[in-house]
Parts: structure tokens; C-alpha cells; sequence
């Protein structure tokens, strides 16, 4: 399935938002056109630091009051996605596939699945044994050692009309001190790492984005088309 691929670079979160629910509302806009061939995305970036809770998530699980969150010079957004609170910052892959779910996937629960395996295949390559937690949404490392078990990328998403929105922060060269100010996706009692953090060095991210790239066009059947972002800026609904 073509798809129009873009690195946003580094962005804010409310401009990203903005733009997914733009090109969100065109696709289904050709499907109740009912165009044979929809228009599909997927966009990388990095946020500034920033707080995001999901639609069935807990205010709760944010444990920084606004002037708190002011002097870490960060934001918070509440959200349409599913899941609890997360955070973004800078050396984090945030991605972004905006797609027609029908022709790839049977339902939601599906789709999570292999946003989390094209993860698993990712962390792989640099030589990272990852998991699913049976229970939670993600992707996990020793999750049969109490005590251990840590998150290195975060799922929510919304679906509508089959077509799908927000995704997925894998942490990278993440700041990982930014996720002591919250409970992470609602967890009290586990920890949050990054692939530096794993490989006790500092990883190019532009290479951990083109192996993520090649991961998720396998699993999702993907045909990427490199595109540039201001092409973006021009879909109307």
C-alpha cells in the first residue's frame, strides 16, 4: 500500500496534532467518497518535552503542577488517543502512521500488534531481546524478571471509519529523567528505559529511523514514498 513518508524533525506537539487530524479527516473523506485507493502517511518527528494523556488515562498519573511543569519547560495536552500518560522529548522517535486500517489489519488489536513487532524487529537489529507484556500495550524487556521489567516504547492510538491516528514513542537517546515525574502509561511499579540506555552509548537515531522505516513497511506492507513535509501542508479536506 503506497504511503507518503516524512521526518517532521523536530516539532511541537500541538502542530503535529493539528496536521494528523488534517490528513486523518482527508482519508476519510475519500473513503465515504468511496475511492477505490486512499491516501496513507506516515510521519516521524521529535517533540519538545511534553506530557500526553490518552482519553482513559488518569490526571492523577501526572505529578508535576503547572508551574512545575513550567520550570522543566515542558507542556501537557490532554488527548484523543487511547492509554494513560505518556511523555515525548527530544531523542525519541515519535511515529506517526496515519492509514487506511482495511487492507492491512482486522481490527485495532491487530494493528497495535504489529506497530509493536516492527518495534521488536528494530530493537533486534542493534542486538535488544524485546517483548509484549501481556496486559499492556508496547514494547517490554525482561518481562519475566520481577523487579526488572522496563518500557521502551509506548502505543496509543484512535481509530475511525478504519482509519488510524497517533502511534507510537520509542525512546531512543531519551532524557528517561522526565518519566520520573509521571506514573508511565498508568504503572506505578515499572521502569522506563531507551535503547542507549540498553546499549550504554549514544545511537545515531537517523539510522534507528531508516531500520524502523524498512520494519514497518515489511510488517504493515508498506510501500514508502519519501515526500516532503511542506507537500503535507497542502491536503485539504
Amino acid at each position: 500500500m503506497q504511503t507518503k513518508y516524512t521526518d517532521l524533525g523536530l516539532i511541537e506537539y500541538g502542530a503535529a496534532w493539528k496536521l494528523q487530524e488534517r490528513l486523518f479527516n482527508h482519508i476519510i473523506a475519500q473513503k465515504k467518497a468511496d475511492l477505490v485507493a486512499t491516501d496513507n502517511y506516515l510521519l516521524f518527528c521529535e517533540h519538545p518535552h511534553v506530557y500526553t494523556l490518552g482519553k482513559s488515562g488518569s490526571d492523577r498519573n501526572l505529578l508535576l503542577d503547572a508551574i512545575q511543569l513550567l520550570a522543566k519547560e515542558a507542556t501537557f495536552f490532554r488527548t484523543n488517543r487511547g492509554g494513560d500518560i505518556t511523555y515525548h522529548g527530544p531523542g525519541q522517535i515519535v511515529g506517526y502512521p496515519i492509514l487506511n486500517l482495511e487492507p492491512i489489519v482486522s481490527g485495532a488489536r491487530e494493528y497495535i500488534e504489529k506497530m509493536e513487532e516492527a518495534i521488536i524487529l528494530t530493537l533486534a537489529h542493534f542486538g535488544v531481546k524485546s517483548e509484549r507484556l501481556e496486559g499492556a500495550t508496547g514494547v517490554w524487556l525482561d518481562t519475566e524478571k520481577p523487579g526488572r521489567t522496563r518500557k521502551i516504547c509506548a502505543i496509543g492510538v484512535r481509530t475511525s471509519h478504519w482509519v488510524s491516528m497517533h502511534g507510537f514513542a520509542f525512546n531512543v537517546n531519551t532524557n528517561l529523567q522526565y518519566f520520573s515525574y509521571i506514573n508511565p502509561c498508568g504503572f506505578t511499579d515499572k521502569a522506563v528505559t531507551s535503547l542507549s540506555a540498553e546499549l550504554q552509548r549514544p545511537v545515531d537515531i537517523n539510522e534507528v529511523k531508516t531500520i524502523l522505516s524498512e520494519k514497518l513497511s515489511e510488517v504493515l506492507k508498506l510501500e514508502l514514498k519519501p515526500v516532503e513535509a511542506s507537500e503535507l501542508n497542502n491536503i485539504e479536506i
